[in-house]
């Protein structure tokens, strides 16, 4: 430790640090500065109306972030008989309930007030001493986090009460330097958001041309053929994967022996991903069950419906052969009838969905067949135009996803940016 440091009850801090309680942080002028929300008995959902003020549930309370896609209300005269709950625009609230425990928020200026759940805590911060950014950042930094799981409760789901809150420390520059911290990381999240409402859009964009486009609805221009309807079926095959016997078939060590095994976690949101895999004897597995590039990987199976029929582009280039398990399946497209990428694109259609939820419909085992997956008619032009959608496609897919990999390395730096200046490592005055 250099001698511009000190050892704190949280660690080293700059001499001209302090620390303090999270309720040291609270404005002792206002009432109720530092409060939970109401009982449940006294929030019921018979409490619930159409207009009034709003009620800030946990799926509100974002990690970082207040998300607003979710809205329920309670009447003027609810909301004052509870009144020691209000919180409002510009102060923070604090969930009791993880994921993760402690997560913060500040309320956004949609609503003159708002009246907080029973696992909403209010924090109003003492402005004049304390940055409500920089104590917002602070509540969200990693070593505040382990701080709040370890004075948690709860294995499988973690909560904790305000008096466990309130204890709680984390390091304080002076005001000013706190000021010049909060507008600096600030302006990183300014960046965040500015890119998370890029990405937003630019994915509306793009489900709204594969509406259009793949439904026959619009053509581009220069193609006027017919679209036929077809069966997949009529223009590839269905593969369904095959049952590998435990520890005698299946390792978690990759070797020269070893295929790769996909599952249905390595899905996600349309994608395939080699994160968590298993291997498998690779004298088990059959040529015909080697992935090939541009299959479209389909979960068969999955204790959940809604995870059934989801689906990815297999585009892995990396050197190495992968298979599927028996809860997957691949669909693999004649090249000569059909554009894979178009026939991917199909897959992520309403209509695909609506498929799916149809053919399990009744069923008690969320489970398809290839030869359902065979059996699904959608309307198709002729391959010209499929590849030419597909093109379309595929570049706005491409465009997202720069710009995800855009949102999450700015999202790396303020982490590290979140480390030296919390800390005062770094210093800005």
């Amino acid at each position: 430790m250099t001698s511009e440091f000190k050892q704190t009850t949280i660690g080293p801090a700059p001499k001209t640090w302090d620390v303090a309680n999270l309720s040291d942080v609270a404005d002792p002028r206002i009432r109720w500065s530092f409060t939970g929300g109401p009982f449940g008995s006294n929030l019921k959902s018979s409490d619930y109306v159409a207009r009034g003020v709003r009620i800030i549930q946990l799926q509100n309370i974002g990690d970082g972030n207040f998300k607003n896609d979710y809205e329920i209300f309670t009447s003027p005269e609810k909301a004052d008989e509870l009144i020691s709950c209000n919180i409002y625009p510009g102060e923070i609230i604090l969930s009791k309930m993880g994921d993760p425990v402690a997560r913060a928020c500040i309320i956004p200026p949609i609503h003159d007030r708002y009246l907080m759940c029973s696992d909403g805590i209010r924090l109003a911060v003492d402005q004049n001493k304390f940055d409500t950014y920089f104590v917002f950042t602070q509540i969200n930094a990693e070593s505040f986090r382990k701080s709040a799981a370890n004075a948690g409760t709860g294995s499988t789901r973690k909560r904790i009460g305000l008096t466990e809150l309130r204890a709680l420390q984390l390091l304080c520059p002076p005001i000013q330097e706190q000021r010049a911290i909060a507008l600096t990381l600030r302006d990183v999240d300014t960046l965040l958001d500015s890119l998370h409402s890029l990405i937003g859009k630019k994915t509306n964009l793009k489900q709204a041309a594969m509406q259009q486009l793949l439904s026959g609805k619009v053509r581009l221009p220069g193609f006027t053929g017919d679209c036929k309807v077809r069966k997949l079926g009529d223009v590839g095959k269905c593969l369904r994967g095959v049952t590998y016997q435990g520890d005698s078939d299946l390792s978690t060590h990759d070797t020269s022996s070893t295929k790769r095994l996909l599952r249905s976690n390595n899905i996600k949101n349309a994608v395939v991903n080699i994160h968590d895999i298993q291997f498998v004897n690779a004298k088990k597995v059959s040529a015909q069950q080697i992935l090939k590039k541009d299959d479209v990987l389909i979960c068969m199976a999955n204790g959940s419906k809604a995870l059934v029929g989801k689906a990815g582009l297999f585009n892995i280039n990396d050197g190495y052969e992968y298979t599927f398990g028996s809860f997957m399946a691949c669909f693999r497209s004649i090249y000569t009838e059909a554009n894979p990428k178009f026939i991917f694109y199909l897959f992520q259609t309403g209509l695909y969905r609506n498929y799916i939820n149809n053919l399990l419909a009744g069923s008690s085992i969320n489970n398809l067949k290839p030869s359902s997956i065979e059996s699904l008619a959608f309307s198709m032009p002729e391959l010209p135009e499929q590849d030419a959608i597909a093109e379309i496609l595929t570049d706005m897919d491409i465009e997202v996803a720069s710009l995800e990999a855009l949102r999450s390395k700015t999202f790396n730096l303020k982490q590290g940016m979140m480390q030296e200046l919390l800390t005062g490592k770094t210093r800005l005055i």
